[in-house]
């Protein structure tokens, strides 16, 4: 898999590389044939501190480009919800590939 981390007005710190990269991890748990991971993380110059810390993320499965984005006031929240959305979609892509599989398998056997 191949893991690409950026920053837009942010330095990302090893702290914050390892901080996403351990939460990656859950995503390569649940769906092992992930390609690439692109994630981007920036500061918006707003002036409402509100959702100001942007986080986003395209995924490349096989089959598939899933993409995911979240703001927050806390980046490392940010990165959460994130990787919460981009969780609920691999799963949903896992289980269409599964279901595909199961349902020419019953046309077969009728």
């Amino acid at each position: 898999m191949n893991l690409t981390i950026s920053g837009h007005h942010l330095d990302v710190t090893p702290a914050l590389r390892n901080y996403v990269t351990t939460k990656l991890d859950r995503i390569t748990r649940h769906f092992d044939q992930v390609v690439g991971v692109k994630v981007l993380l920036s500061v918006e110059n707003q002036k409402e501190k509100e959702k100001r810390q942007h986080a986003e993320c395209s995924v490349r499965v096989k089959g598939s480009d899933l993409f995911a984005e979240s703001a927050h006031e806390d980046l490392y929240a940010a990165v959460d919800e994130l990787v919460d959305k981009l969780d609920r979609q691999v799963v949903r892509h896992k289980n269409r590939l599964q279901d595909h599989h199961a349902e020419a398998r019953r046309r077969l056997n009728d």
